[in-house]
């Protein structure tokens, strides 16, 4: 069974900074594309950021271009995003979701192709 458990969410001022952690556990996270999703409040599930099996692809949601970065180490089988000058907007739970791979390029922008989940930490920023 592959479990995803994600950590770092909290209270943040905006133009604030933190750094999720999202683990994966079950099998090498190496052999896993990965993706940040976010939900707020009265809102559907929406894409934050995918990178590839082996990290040298990355792709944004225009809304945190510039602003968060994806990265994993698959040594560790963490997946990270580090989100810096945090909006009020950003405020959601935040999950990590994983789905096995066999090309080392490719990343998936739809919460629908993704076959793990964890389950969720909050973020919220103040204004």
């Amino acid at each position: 069974q592959v479990n995803l458990v994600e950590s770092g969410g909290g209270l943040v001022q905006a133009g604030g900074s933190l750094r999720l952690s999202c683990v994966v556990s079950g099998r090498s996270s190496s052999t896993y594309a990965a993706g940040w999703f976010r939900q707020a409040p009265g809102k559907e599930r929406e894409f934050v950021t995918a990178i590839s099996r082996n990290g040298a692809w990355t792709n944004y949601a225009d809304s945190v271009k510039g602003r968060f970065t994806i990265a994993r180490d698959n040594a560790k089988n963490t997946v990270y995003l580090q989100m810096s000058s945090l909006k009020p907007e950003d405020t959601a739970v935040y999950y990590c979701a994983a789905r096995e791979v066999y090309s080392s390029g490719t990343y998936y922008l739809r919460a629908a192709e993704y076959a793990y989940w964890g389950q969720g930490t909050q973020v919220t920023v103040s204004s």
